[in-house]
């Protein structure tokens, strides 16, 4: 019954407590139904908290999964450069194991121009240039764009530049003083190498060459061929960039070490088994003499079966055929502990064979299927459980509300029929004592007349 009806009847009549009586016992048995609504709500608020619990250990699990897979990528490697001066060293996506010694003969130099010292002088690079001319033509290398400044300024030239498109990078430098300043337009390839730059308005050009760049020049492994390079950074073997910074001695190469790092997959293993273990204490929760609120639902069963399945998968080659072989090992109480020795034994190239990763083949993918199965916002077990019990919820917040509704119609109609009753019963109250009263005084009249005679 809603709150804001008070249940309290008032009366007048001497039998107003018991009409106060049948409006609450009638009240009281018209909401047994609530009552029995409202018990299966908490029931239903109670499961929706287990499941949004569960949610929240396999989301854990998922994640630590994808940890997992991201710890046996380009993380797991180590790139040492045995002379950072000269050369340092990143690892990526696809690095392997190896040795490599790099010999700089040169880094290289970009090509640049600058605005002829002829042309109009430019004190104020906002509001002047070098031409009052609207558009221009760049050439780099014989490739041409069309440059058309937002404004007439200097700098408005230098930006247009920039967002051509071209290979260029353009800056307005002051030539003169401070208190004469002259600013002129300085164009800079991107690239390394003897690369040509001009810019003109159709009837004059207005760079001079200030320098003729130089591809970069090194060897590898002692190869006799030079390999040369546009840009510093250099892609040394698949996954491995190196960055040129200044040419190496005859006497002193350098050496670049790319060396297989597994404490970020031990830390990830470790963490993996710790999300396994919280989402089975999770669901034993959920089972026994003590089971929770998702006791006996069919999706326990099935958060089991998933863990199940990720635990029995095998490989079919190498060394590593089995989670046990990793040193991660099943108990008979369903959960797992990681063997940090036995992992460290294992072979690095049979581990990574068995484990695969998300998207290709090997444990990690046939888990990370397993949860999705579990976790699929659309399809997902454990997610359409959750969006069933949501709508159990919202169906049966309904028919409270429908049933409050009722009951509190059923009140105001039983109040507005007992006040009726009430005043006709104190109405024949009232006149029962006048009619009492009257044959009282008419006694009491006549009494007194005999006894005076």
């Amino acid at each position: 019954m809603s709150s804001s009806i008070s249940p309290i009847f008032t009366g007048v009549s001497s039998y107003a407590n018991d009409l106060q009586a049948v409006i609450s016992r009638t009240v009281a048995i018209a909401s047994l139904p609530l009552n029995q609504l409202q018990s299966q709500l908490q029931d239903m608020n109670g499961q929706s908290s287990a499941l949004s619990g569960l949610d929240t250990n396999f989301t854990s699990l998922q994640t630590a999964l994808g940890n997992l897979n991201t710890a046996l990528g380009a993380s797991s490697y180590d790139a040492v450069s045995s002379d950072t001066s000269a050369a340092t060293v990143s690892v990526g996506s696809g690095a392997l194991e190896g040795s490599y010694t790099i010999d700089i003969s040169s880094v290289g130099s970009y090509s640049t121009a600058m605005s002829d010292p002829s042309l109009p002088a430019v004190t104020d690079p906002y509001s002047t240039s070098i031409s009052s001319s609207n558009n221009y033509t760049l050439n780099v290398d014989g490739k041409t764009y069309s440059i058309t400044p937002s404004d007439g300024s200097l700098v408005g030239l230098a930006k247009a530049l920039n967002s051509s498109g071209a290979s260029v990078q353009a800056s307005v430098v002051n030539t003169g003083n401070f208190t004469s300043p002259q600013y002129r337009l300085v164009v800079r390839s991107a690239n390394l190498g003897p690369d040509t730059i001009q810019l003109s308005d159709g009837t004059k050009d207005f760079l001079d060459s200030l320098s003729t760049g130089t591809l970069a020049s090194y060897t590898v492994n002692g190869l006799s061929t030079p390999i040369q390079s546009t840009s510093r950074t250099v892609t040394l073997a698949p996954g491995l960039t190196v960055q040129l910074l200044q040419p190496t001695t005859s006497a002193q190469s350098v050496t670049v070490t790319v060396s297989r790092n597994m404490t970020a997959a031990e830390s990830a293993i470790s963490n993996f088994v710790t999300a396994y273990n919280s989402a089975v204490d999770a669901l034993s929760q959920q089972v026994g003499q003590n089971a929770g609120q998702l006791s006996g639902q069919s999706i326990v069963r099935t958060l089991y079966s998933a863990l199940r399945q990720i635990t029995q998968y095998g490989g079919t080659s190498g060394g590593v055929t089995t989670l046990a072989a990793l040193g991660i090992n099943l108990d008979s109480t369903g959960k797992l502990s990681f063997d940090q020795t036995a992992f460290e034994s294992a072979n690095v190239g049979d581990m990574t064979n068995f484990l695969g990763s998300a998207t290709t083949g090997g444990f990690l993918k046939a888990a990370n299927d397993i949860l999705n199965g579990v976790k699929d916002p659309t399809s997902g077990s454990l997610k359409t459980a959750i969006q069933q019990v949501q709508d159990q919820i919202t169906h049966q917040n309904a028919l409270i509300s429908t049933q409050e509704q009722q009951i509190n119609d059923l009140y105001t109609n039983l109040q507005q029929q007992m006040a009726a009753a009430d005043a006709a019963i104190a109405s024949l109250e009232s006149q029962k004592n006048y009619i009492t009263n009257l044959f009282t005084a008419m006694l009491n009249n006549n009494y007194t007349g005999v006894k005076s005679s």
